[in-house]
């Protein structure tokens, strides 16, 4: 300790500090700037080729939708499949597919879906859902729900108790697009507290879908979490179903506190004047 203090005293260190310091922070100013410009050039080349790509998938999604080609005539064309073999090609498919899936029904939608299915980009969608990163695993499920693949409903609702809220709600969403109220009678037995925000999404899905079918809804009255009867009733307010009135008024009459009681006399009152 004795030698330390007196070559700390002596000063004889000051000197090749700096140098390394300022040699180190020269260093790392280079190769921070050199990761930067190679970053911004991948970009750049990125978006070149997703502007050359999707010249390619407009010609080709055209003539699945409106001349009924199909994939399988598609791939005998040996550079569409060396290109469509690439991830990032696949990436950019995969948007320009969901993006017409939107903006088309009927016949023109089964026939996007027919080609999500015979392309093989399902195939993507379900790997995703095992991805580790929370943002893939959304991204799969919002595919799979918008291309009404309903043999992946019981593999997205396991998500449906996840502890991040955005897979959480994007879970949610996806089961009641692909099932209705199917794809939340099974909060009855959820024993977490449903926080106000998840309850709107579910709330804004089921308007968003405009789900025809509401029977199972009255089954969150029974549950034993009170945030799971107030996500019933809000529901049951927020889509008019006077049909529930005889269950809220139940209730009414047997609720687990003053709170549920008032929100359920809310909704009988709303419902009946």
């Amino acid at each position: 300790m004795e030698k330390l203090w007196e070559l700390y005293k002596n000063g004889d260190w000051v000197v090749p500090f700096l140098i390394f310091s300022i040699g180190f922070f020269i260093t790392a100013s280079v190769i921070l700037y050199l990761l930067i410009i190679e970053s911004r050039s991948k970009n750049i080349r990125r978006e070149r080729l997703r502007a050359e790509y999707n010249n390619d998938i407009d010609k080709i999604m055209s003539s699945v939708i409106f001349e009924d080609v199909s994939f399988n005539s598609i791939k005998e064309d040996k550079n569409f499949m060396v290109l469509f073999d690439t991830v990032f090609f696949r990436a950019v498919i995969m948007e320009s597919v969901i993006n017409l899936h939107k903006n088309y029904e009927g016949a023109y939608a089964a026939k996007l879906e027919q080609f999500y299915k015979d392309s093989g980009l399902i195939r993507d969608s379900f790997k995703k859902l095992k991805n580790l990163k929370w943002q893939v695993k959304c991204k799969g499920i919002t595919e799979l729900a918008e291309f009404n693949i309903t043999t992946a409903f019981d593999r997205i609702l396991t998500f449906s108790k996840a502890r991040n809220k955005t897979l959480k709600i994007t879970a949610l969403n996806a089961c009641i697009k692909l099932a209705g109220t199917k794809g939340i009678v099974h909060l009855a037995e959820h024993t977490d507290p449903i926080d106000d925000w998840t309850q709107l999404n579910i709330i804004g899905a089921f308007k968003k879908h405009d789900i025809g079918d509401a029977k199972g809804v009255e089954l969150l009255l029974e549950s034993q979490n009170t945030t799971v009867i107030a996500l019933g009733l809000k529901l049951i307010k927020e889509l008019k179903l006077t049909q529930k009135v005889p269950y809220v008024t139940l209730l009414a009459s047997q609720a687990p506190n003053n709170t549920i009681k008032y929100e359920a006399e809310s909704v009988i009152q709303a419902l009946t004047v």
